[in-house]
Parts: structure tokens; sequence; C-alpha cells
């Protein structure tokens, strides 16, 4: 399968009011990563992972290629009562996973409840009642890339301080959409 065919298997799936969340990841599953489908998304920077548009679902979801350069990662974060399935494409990504905190009005650490290592072409899945999580490249030599579904989209996450539990927020940008960097 190609990664077009993956996009309108997707649009057939979220064309239904109810969307089965195992039937999600078991066609995300079935595409087998090709660099030769996702390239002209993946933009890696020096300086931070960047998030690439690569289709927006008809407004139900949001497909976006995730590049990691050596050692870079994302902060502990929500996904704002959204669904996001995570597909490695290229090399391995470490998923930490948080509680939420027990008080927002107490400054507290956040409880770290497991930790994962996916490798490429492996699907993982969480939501808000899942908990938080912090995503990471931890190789010193290899980047990684990853395949995000958002259901519904969202513009806007928490991001949170895991030596004291506050949140913020913060807004989500692309570097790029459908293969061109934004301006």
């Amino acid at each position: 399968m190609k990664l077009e065919e993956l996009i309108e298997k997707l649009h057939a799936l979220f064309a239904e009011k109810e969307v089965n969340i195992d039937v999600v990841k078991h066609v995300m599953e079935s595409y087998e990563s090709n660099l030769d489908d996702w390239g002209k998304y993946a933009y890696f920077s020096p300086h931070r992972y960047t998030r690439n548009l690569v289709d927006r679902g008809n407004g139900k979801f949001n497909l976006i290629l995730l590049c990691w350069g050596e050692g870079q990662g994302s902060g502990v974060h929500d996904h704002s009562g959204s669904h996001c399935f995570m597909k490695i494409m290229e090399g391995q990504l470490k998923e930490t996973l948080f509680a939420w905190p027990h008080d927002p009005s107490v400054e507290e650490q956040l409880t770290e409840t497991a930790t994962n290592i996916y490798k490429n072409n492996e699907v993982t899945y969480i939501c808000d009642q899942i908990g938080l999580h912090r995503v990471e490249n931890e190789s010193h030599s290899n980047r990684a890339a990853s395949l995000h579904l958002y259901s519904p989209p969202f513009d806007i996450a928490q991001s949170f301080d895991q030596r004291t539990g506050k949140a913020f927020e913060c807004h989500v940008t692309f570097y790029s959409e459908n293969g061109e960097i934004s301006k």
C-alpha cells in the first residue's frame, strides 16, 4: 500500500459516524513505511523536531509527519481531547507516559506511569484518558520520523512542566504543509 492509499482509507473510515480506534490502528499498521512515499513531507531542523502537515482529513483528522533530529523530543503534553495515533516511519522513539496532576493548584512533580520504545512500523495510541506523554528520539546518531493522526484536529494543547505539574497553553503550528515549508 502507498501512503496515498493509506490516506484514502483513513478518509473512508472518518466519513463514518463512529470511528473504531482498533480499526484505525490496524489500518495504520497495514501501511509499510516507505521513504519514497513520505520523503517529500520530511523536513528536519537542527533546532527542534518539526511538525509537517500531510493531510487535513476533511476536517475530521490531521495527518502529520513529525521529524526528530538526533536527541530531539517533545515536552510533556496533552492532546486537547483528541485521539492520537503514532506510527514510527524511521528509527525509534521513546514514549514516557505521565499521570495528570492531582491538583493543578499545587506544585508537584508529575508521576511517570510507563515508558515504551517504539521501532520502525510500530503503531501506538494515546488519548487524554490514558494520560500525558513525552516523545523523544534518544539516538545521538540517527534521526527518526513518525506519522501522527489526531482526531479531531486541534490548534491549542497544554504543555506541562514535569517538575511542578503546571500547565501552559501552546499553539500547534506546522513547519510545512503538503510538502511545502510554511511561510
